[in-house]
């Protein structure tokens, strides 16, 4: 190693003199400007925390409370009820009017599910498309009620869309579900060739799903009637 000779070592310590005037300069001139800005951030995180624990979290589980009896008034099939309440507990409806997503993404799959079983089909699509759950099984099933509701509405196109993101959001049988309804739609937009395709996939990828058992009489139909 190169031996440190005495000019150097003052040069050194010059300039280390001259970084810590600096420093000092800079907090003596910006002092308060910075213990500003210190202050600010702090008071910011404070009022984070406090909204958090003192609103957020008390919001959120009077959310979970008033989803208990919509739950179960789901469950049961009531989605009267579930979606609107009665005198003493309130529906999916006003739950998401009060707390919105503070009640979960569930809420939104609830509310639209209700929505399309009891016809009122615009508005399930658009509540049903809030939905972002994590939960790929839920995520699907939000999607093809979308297509459901479009169908309903007589918008197959639409409808066939909605069925085909429900059939690739999931790795499993209920895929074969979602391109069954996908083919129905297509057959009623007059779309054979495209209804066909969906039926066998059905066949070819998912052979033991419940819809292939009777696939082949789909498949027949419209290679006879071609």
């Amino acid at each position: 190693m190169a031996k440190i000779t005495k000019t150097e070592e003052e040069v050194r310590q010059q300039n280390m003199a001259e970084a810590v005037s600096k420093t000092e300069q800079f907090f003596k001139e910006n002092g308060k400007l910075i213990y500003g800005c210190v202050i600010a951030v702090l008071v910011i995180a404070i009022c984070i925390l406090a909204y958090n624990r003192f609103y957020l979290q008390p919001k959120k589980a009077q959310a979970t409370d008033q989803m208990v009896r919509a739950e179960q008034w789901f469950q049961a099939g009531e989605y009267e009820l579930a979606l609107n309440g009665d005198d003493n507990d309130l529906g999916f409806a006003d739950i998401v009017k009060q707390y919105g997503s503070k009640a979960g993404e569930a809420v939104y799959l609830y509310t639209g599910i209700c929505q399309l079983q009891t016809g009122a089909y615009e508005d399930a699509i658009a509540t049903l498309k809030k939905y972002d759950g994590e939960d790929t099984i839920l995520l699907s099933r939000a999607q093809a009620c979308i297509g459901d509701a479009y169908v309903e509405l007589e918008e197959y196109g639409k409808a066939i869309g909605y069925y085909e993101k429900a059939a690739s959001t999931v790795d499993n049988a209920l895929a074969a579900a979602y391109l069954l309804k996908a083919g129905i739609a297509a057959e009623a937009n007059g779309d054979t060739a495209k209804a066909l395709s969906f039926y066998k996939t059905i066949k070819d990828q998912w052979g033991n799903a419940p819809e292939a058992m009777e696939i082949d009489k789909y498949i027949t139909r419209i290679e006879t009637a071609e």
